[in-house]
């Protein structure tokens, strides 16, 4: 079946199962690389993107639900907070083998589209839903703090 949804801004047609996860669609045919497939039930985050401002597992989200721009981290170009981000985990060195990056970086956008000055503990429950495995979460933290200065 035919599916339309728009990425980025860009309206993207795909043929699938309309109760195939976003993130398969993304990957497959929207030349989305960010979003990750990691655990497969929405416990990890590495799937991450952004629907209407709230941070979405794309693997457990059906293509058919999709109603709204979906965000993934290929628009971090054209976007001040996922810019500063970016930045802010290179200066920070906060990424390690970089499969969980994506899935943080679109919690993070989350939290500073709507908190310029988080607190620390703001920033980890904003995480809570993203898992890190190389344990650079401490790194991860700092970024998020040094994007939320550079962007106040």
């Amino acid at each position: 079946m035919t599916t339309s949804i728009k990425v980025n801004g860009k309206l993207q047609t795909v043929e699938t199962d309309p109760s195939s996860p976003l993130l398969y669609a993304l990957r497959n045919d929207c030349d989305i690389n960010s979003a990750k497939y990691g655990c497969g039930l929405g416990q990890c985050g590495a799937c991450m993107v952004i629907i209407n401002g709230t941070p979405v597992r794309s693997c457990i989200t059906p293509i058919n639900s999709v109603n709204s721009n979906v965000t993934t981290l290929e628009s971090y170009e054209s976007d001040r907070v996922l810019n500063a981000l970016n930045k802010a985990f290179i200066a920070e060195q906060a990424v390690q083998c970089g499969f969980c990056i994506s899935g943080m970086m679109m919690s993070a956008k989350t939290l500073l589209d709507t908190n310029k000055r988080p607190t620390e503990q703001q920033i980890k429950v904003a995480l809570n839903g993203n898992l890190c495995r190389c344990g650079t979460q401490t790194r991860i933290l700092k970024a998020i703090q040094r994007a939320a200065k550079e962007l106040a």
